[in-house]
C-alpha cells in the first residue's frame, strides 16, 4: 500500500512540476488561476510523509532510552477559509499512521527491553497561514497555530502495562506547530508541498500500576515531536 501511495504521490509531483516549468518558462507565461486567491472559502486534499519521535525527561540522569523512528503515511482534507488578502485560517483534519521503537537499558532479555509503540492519530490542526505576494505562479507560505490529537491505539484503557510488555499513552495530546510551503498554481488546480514541525506541550506517558517499575519511574515526561511532509491539491 506504502509503494503504491508513493507511486501515486511521485506521478502527481512530476505532473505538477511538468506543467508549472512549462508554463513558468515559456516565452509567454501564463498567469494559471488568477481569481482562486479571490474565493472566501475552497476546499483541498492532502498526502504525505510522518517522521514521530519522542521528547523524554527524566527525574535522574543516567542510560537514555533509545528511540528508533519511522516513516509513516498522512492522508487528510483541508478546509480554508481567507481573513485578509495574505492570512488564510486552515482546518486540516487527517488520520495518520506510525510507528516508533523504545529500547530500554539495563535489561538482558529483549522482551524487556524493547516497546513497540504503533500510533494511529486523528490528528486535527488549526493553522493560520502567511502568504507572501504572489509572483506569476508562485506563492510561498508560512503557517503555525494548534493542534489537538486523538491516539486510537495507545492502549490508554488497558489495565495491563509494561510488566505484560504494554505501553500505555494518553488519549489526547496537544501540540503547537510550525512550517512553511509553497503554492505553484497549474492550469487546473493548486499542488502546494509543505513540511512542518510538531510539538507536544503536555506529557503524554501513563505510569505503570508498579511505582517503582523500571519503565517508567524515572520519566518525568513524554511529548510527541514529529516532522510532516505534506503535498496539497486544491
Amino acid at each position: 500500500m506504502k509503494k503504491i501511495v508513493c507511486l501515486i504521490l511521485f506521478a502527481l509531483t512530476l505532473s505538477a512540476s511538468a506543467q508549472f516549468t512549462k508554463n513558468m518558462f515559456s516565452k509567454d507565461p501564463i498567469t494559471n488561476l488568477e481569481n482562486f486567491q479571490n474565493s472566501k472559502v475552497y476546499y483541498g486534499f492532502y498526502m504525505g510523509f510522518n517522521s514521530y519521535d519522542f521528547k523524554i525527561d527524566y527525574k535522574n540522569a543516567g542510560p537514555d532510552i533509545q528511540i528508533k523512528t519511522s516513516t509513516g503515511f498522512n492522508v487528510g482534507i483541508v478546509g480554508d477559509l481567507k481573513l485578509h488578502e495574505y492570512i488564510n485560517l486552515r482546518f486540516e483534519p487527517g488520520l495518520y499512521y506510525t510507528t516508533r521503537e523504545l529500547m530500554y537499558p539495563n535489561f538482558a532479555t529483549e522482551s524487556d527491553a524493547l516497546r513497540q509503540v504503533n500510533s494511529t492519530y486523528i490528528h486535527l490542526p488549526l493553522l493560520l497561514k502567511f502568504s507572501s505576494l504572489r509572483t506569476g505562479n508562485i506563492r510561498p507560505y508560512i503557517l503555525g497555530g494548534l493542534s489537538a490529537t486523538l491516539n486510537l491505539s495507545g492502549n490508554s484503557k488497558s489495565i495491563d502495562d509494561n510488566l505484560q510488555q504494554r505501553f500505555r499513552v494518553k488519549p489526547w495530546t496537544t501540540n503547537y506547530e510550525m512550517g512553511f510551503g509553497i503554492d505553484l498554481f497549474c492550469p487546473y488546480f493548486i499542488f502546494s508541498p509543505s513540511i512542518r514541525g510538531v510539538f507536544g506541550l503536555k506529557d503524554e506517558l501513563i505510569r505503570d500500576n508498579d511505582p517503582n517499575s523500571p519503565w517508567t519511574s524515572n520519566i518525568e515526561s513524554i511529548k510527541t515531536r514529529a516532522v510532516f511532509i505534506n503535498f496539497t491539491f486544491h
